[in-house]
Formats: C-alpha cells, sequence, structure tokens
C-alpha cells in the first residue's frame, strides 16, 4: 500500500525540483524527505528517482505516479469536505490569501459577512503576490485565495487547484496628465480623444517607467506589454503598491499599468488611457475541496462583496472615479 504521506512529498518534488525545497515547505530535514522518498520507492517497487549529479530527477514511472498523486489527494479534500458538511455549523481557523488591491476592495465586505453568519471562524488574511498562491494552496497555509493572471501573461492550470472566475478589470496606462501617449482617451468626463490602445504604449517606448518587484506578475505584465509594442521598458522605479505607483506617476517619475481596482481614486495629475488588456481574477482553492461547506461560504460571500463593489452607487452616494470592472459569472471553473 502506497502511503499518502510520502505520496505528497514526491508530487511536490515534481513541482519544487529539489529535496532541499520539499524539506523547507514541509518544515522537515533533507534527509528526512530522502528516507521518506526511499521508503515510497521501496513500497511501489520501482526506481523513482534518478541521481543526477547533486540533485535527482523523477523517472518516468515517478512522473506517472505524480499524476495518480494529484487524483487521490483531491478525493482526500473531496473526502474531508464531505464529513465536514455533516457536522453542525463553522468553526476553525479560515486562512484566505488576497493581492493587495483587492484587499481594501472586494474583501473588508466578505470579511464582515463571515464573521456576522459564521462567528465561529476564525478569520486569517496573508496579502501575496499571485505568483506565490498556488504553492500555499497546496502546501496547506491557505485554505482560499484571491488569484489573478492577465489575458497578456496567462497562468498555467494547476493541477491541485480549482478556481471559479470572480471578475475582469480593464487596464489602465496611467500617464502624467499633461503627458503623453497620444492614445485612447482617458473616459473621465472630458477626457482627451486617441488612437489605439497599441499607440499608447508605443509612445511610451522613451518614458521612464514605474513596474513591480522583479518576479512579481505586475513586472512580468510591463514587460510583456512593451515587449508586444517592439520595445523594452526602460524601468526607473519598482513599486508593488498601486497607490505608490499613482504618486509616482503623478510627481512625474514615469508612466505605469494599473488595473481598475487599483485605480479606484486616481490622483487629479494623472491620466488614465485605457487598453486592450484585462486582469482576470478568480477565486482558488485547493483541488477537490470545493464543496467544503466553509470553502462554499467563503466563495459565496466574496462572490456578494464583489457584487456590492460594483453595483453602481444609490443616489447622493459615493460615486467612483473609475469605471466598475466587469463581473464573472459565477460558478464557471478556471
Amino acid at each position: 500500500m502506497l502511503d499518502v504521506r510520502r505520496l505528497r512529498l514526491l508530487r511536490d518534488l515534481a513541482r519544487l525540483g529539489t529535496i532541499a525545497a520539499v524539506a523547507r515547505a514541509h518544515a522537515y530535514t533533507a534527509s528526512a524527505v530522502s528516507q521518506q522518498l526511499a521508503a515510497l520507492q521501496r513500497e511501489a517497487g520501482v526506481p523513482l528517482l534518478e541521481h543526477t549529479g547533486r540533485g535527482v530527477t523523477l523517472t518516468p514511472a515517478a512522473t506517472a505516479l505524480v499524476r495518480h498523486a494529484e487524483t487521490i489527494l483531491a478525493a482526500l479534500e473531496a473526502a474531508t469536505a464531505t464529513l465536514a458538511a455533516a457536522r453542525t455549523g463553522l468553526s476553525g481557523a479560515v486562512r484566505i490569501g488576497a493581492f493587495p488591491s483587492a484587499v481594501p476592495t472586494l474583501l473588508p465586505a466578505a470579511l464582515v459577512a463571515l464573521g456576522r453568519d459564521h462567528p465561529a471562524l476564525d478569520l486569517m488574511v496573508t496579502e501575496l503576490d499571485p505568483v506565490d498562491m498556488p504553492d500555499a494552496l497546496r502546501d496547506g497555509r491557505l485554505d482560499v485565495a484571491l488569484w489573478h493572471d492577465y489575458d497578456i501573461a496567462p497562468v498555467e492550470s494547476d493541477p491541485g487547484v480549482d478556481s471559479v472566475r470572480l471578475l475582469d478589470e480593464k487596464v489602465f496606462l496611467a500617464v502624467p496628465a499633461d503627458g503623453p501617449p497620444d492614445g485612447p482617451p482617458d473616459d473621465r468626463p472630458g477626457g482627451r480623444p486617441g488612437g489605439r490602445p497599441e499607440d499608447a504604449i508605443a509612445s511610451t517606448r522613451d518614458a521612464a517607467w514605474i513596474v513591480g518587484s522583479p518576479g512579481t506578475l505586475c513586472h512580468t505584465v510591463a514587460m510583456r506589454v512593451c515587449q508586444a509594442a517592439g520595445f523594452t521598458a526602460g524601468v526607473r522605479h519598482h513599486a508593488d503598491d498601486f497607490t505608490a505607483v499613482l504618486a509616482l506617476v503623478a510627481a512625474g517619475q514615469g508612466v505605469a499599468l494599473v488595473p481598475e481596482l487599483g485605480a479606484t481614486r486616481p490622483p487629479a495629475d494623472v491620466r488614465l488611457v485605457p487598453l486592450d488588456v484585462h486582469r482576470r481574477t478568480r477565486i482558488a482553492y485547493r483541488r477537490g475541496a470545493g464543496g467544503h461547506p466553509v470553502v462554499a461560504a467563503c466563495v459565496a460571500a466574496l462572490e456578494s462583496s464583489t457584487r456590492a463593489y460594483l453595483a453602481p452607487p444609490a443616489a447622493g452616494g459615493r460615486s467612483r472615479e473609475r469605471p466598475a470592472p466587469t463581473a464573472s459569472s459565477a460558478g464557471s471553473t478556471a
């Protein structure tokens, strides 16, 4: 009989690449991981690992076993969800991950609703870049995550993660109000007319750029948008908070890409030029966990808070500086 805990280690080795990385992810020693994988190999009765220099690689049999391990681990998540659904009431720790611009916009109302409807839940929020979300879900550091990608930089599907689409946002090129580009209009009243979205990006060829830290998804997107226009961005500043990014643009320090949730209250000295680029947000969780009542409650609360955030303000109420993003149809998988 194959040990599930050892299968998880093999799966993580396939994902992380080294025994040392697997050890760090599980708070084990490298020696302990090696011993567990050796025991799994004895259980399997066929070679699973090949030594290559100081590292190891998976044999074809191990690669096939990893695919089965993903199915087995998802089935265990589903079994846990079934048992949880048989209990009365929701309780315990719920670890929610969110990207920075979702924390002040989509998340607060969802947390209020969850705390009101399920007071025995212990809600814990962690702000993470989307590139870190899949590992955090797989490792059990998160239970639910607001996870996004961009149509120009799509994220490959992860066999250990399921998700439902939440919303799509337009991405803007943020420029000083009195500067280039001569691209499409800012859609605020009085915004000046312009040409095609690609012309807006092309006109920033010689401009200084403000981009996210290297390794973040925002950094990747800015690089790809410029590459698609035929040039490499001249990066002057790195900033990961969109409020800071817009402040730098307002100060004439460069241009930047900003999605709608990050541009709810742009400074008066910033012009936002709509581009043909979109950011796509999903609610993600471990594969098989969608039926868990806690996960289902989080999904429902996040969908409700997103609908409320996107709803037109009542007469006399607060108006948004930017047009609302587009809510995706709930329940579709991504």
